[in-house]
């Protein structure tokens, strides 16, 4: 076979083969986002359910099905969400206030949130920038689809000094965790709320009830109907906004912690530390049995 025929082969094997390489990774990164986007957090959407079953269970378990029509009441309702909801309406403008409740559905999303897969990110990075120098990076940074560490890599690709490039990331880490606070903080009012405007309903009720002592045996329940908004007032708190208060405050918690784990890998990097050093300062900031199982891991590969 001539000379140039095989060259040619083998380029277009070699050209094939970076097209098959290229065509894999692409399908992996849409496979990886098409899963981030449709996950749900089984844990938060179980919780949620088996509370309300939970207690419907004991409502009809001595009584009946039928019992639950007892617990069924629409002017509690009205005063007590509606109450509860309006008051949290008039204390925030209507975007904060959508977007409060819009900030439900992330309780039901589960965080793509994986640390050491983060760490081994960034030490293969430091790799590259140890081999190829920190230009190199500017390539390897549109691979990534984390837009707060390409931000940080394109910083240092530009020569950024690194007490702006730290300035820079932390300022918009700041403001990213402003902004979650105000969600948290969103569903901590309506929680204080709820239990507030269920008394009040049940003051109502009373004022109702007492007005019309005449009937002896409407007074059984009206009573009830007064005691049902300070149910709902305690269902709204303690069964939707403690619990999505709390979850949004863990997300937003190792959110915080990831993002801290970039800063400090991406300044080691622009440092020339070695990249084994930088493994330990990242690994630190996880529990130890977290750092046992990734080294694990890692001598497993």
């Amino acid at each position: 076979m001539p000379f140039y025929t095989t060259k040619y082969c083998n380029k277009s094997r070699q050209s094939y083969k970076n097209l098959v390489k290229l065509f894999a990774k692409d399908t992996f990164l849409a496979k990886e986002k098409y899963i981030r986007r449709k996950t749900l957090d089984i844990a938060s959407l179980i919780g949620l359910v088996v509370c309300i079953v939970l207690v419907v269970f004991a409502i009809v378990a001595g009584n009946g099905v039928a019992a639950i029509i007892h617990f069924l009441d629409f002017q509690s309702a009205l005063i007590t969400f509606g109450g509860a909801f309006c008051a949290i309406l008039a204390a925030n403008t209507m975007q904060d206030f959508i977007g409060g409740l819009k900030s439900f559905t992330l309780v039901l999303k589960k965080p793509a949130f994986n640390i050491q897969d983060m760490i081994q990110k960034i030490i293969d990075l430091s790799n590259v920038a140890r081999k190829e120098g920190l230009l190199s990076l500017e390539e390897a940074a549109g691979d990534l689809d984390d837009d707060f560490l390409k931000k940080g890599i394109l910083l240092i690709v530009d020569g950024t000094d690194p007490e702006l490039v730290r300035g820079i990331m932390e300022t918009e880490l700041i403001s990213m965790e402003t902004r979650h606070k105000k969600k948290i903080t969103f569903w901590e009012d309506v929680a204080s709320m709820g239990p507030a405007w269920g008394m009040i309903g049940t003051l109502v009720g009373l004022v109702n009830m007492l007005q019309n002592m005449s009937d002896p045996s409407s007074i059984g329940p009206a009573m009830a109907v007064a005691l049902i908004t300070t149910l709902y007032g305690s269902m709204l708190a303690n069964w939707i906004c403690t619990p999505v208060a709390n979850k949004l405050k863990v997300n937003n918690a190792n959110e915080v912690q990831m993002k801290e784990i970039m800063i400090e890998g991406l300044l080691s990097i622009q440092a020339g530390e070695n990249p084994r050093v930088i493994e330990e300062k990242l690994k630190s900031f996880l529990a130890p049995k977290d750092r046992i199982s990734s080294s694990n891991e890692e001598g497993g590969e």
